[in-house]
């Protein structure tokens, strides 16, 4: 029975966290050569998906009042807003030859990158609550303690990803373009696909 529900855990993870190898690799990317890097991020993370298995435990608990399936698609507006950011840190930084500016821009945020996480976590809300709703409770913590340790293991994949050499390459010439852009279209694409604002 546990080995069953760690098994289904791990797919459950993997089908709703793919796609964030790709946004935590660029936080890597946009982190690369600063102390503590790999820590911030971690933390983020952690602290992302904690708000998002909280809130799908809660709506699973009845308290859908708190957080209605209607205001998930909003979370996109966190990564729109922090993209336009970076996007506009972006541009500053070919206006300022200041090293010093330019590196404090591009530091990684423990709180960027758990807005970030939660943000662009809708679609895992959406998944988990119907699968707690119908599973034991049991079950329910055993799902959120395997999700918890893939989380380390999603960051670790990323942090490999992105200093690949040829990668890293890429990355350190293109971060602070695909950076931003990234995070706009992630933000557009949870406004859209969640009908945020009649869209």
């Amino acid at each position: 029975m546990i080995f069953s529900s760690v098994v289904q855990a791990i797919g459950l993870f993997i089908a709703t966290n793919i796609d964030d190898i790709i946004v935590v690799s660029l936080f890597f990317a946009r982190g690369a050569g600063q102390r503590g890097t790999t820590a911030r991020i971690a933390a983020g993370q952690y602290l992302g998906f904690a708000g998002i298995l909280g809130a799908a435990v809660l709506v699973s608990l009845g308290a859908g009042a708190i957080l209605p399936s209607a205001a998930i698609p909003y979370f996109g507006l966190i990564p729109l807003a922090l993209g336009l950011w970076a996007g506009w840190q972006a541009w500053r930084e070919d206006q300022d030859d200041d090293d010093d500016a330019k590196i404090a821009d591009k530091r990684v945020s423990v709180w960027t990158v758990a807005a970030v996480t939660f943000a662009n976590g809708g679609d895992n809300i959406g998944v988990y609550v119907p699968v707690f709703l119908n599973v034991e409770p049991a079950t329910v913590v055993t799902y959120c303690i395997v999700f918890l340790v893939l989380v380390a293991v999603l960051v670790m994949l990323a942090k490999l990803f992105a200093t690949r050499p040829p990668i890293a390459e890429i990355l350190e010439r293109w971060e602070h373009v695909l950076f931003p852009i990234v995070l706009i279209g992630l933000g557009i694409f949870i406004l859209i696909s969640g009908g945020a604002f009649g869209l």
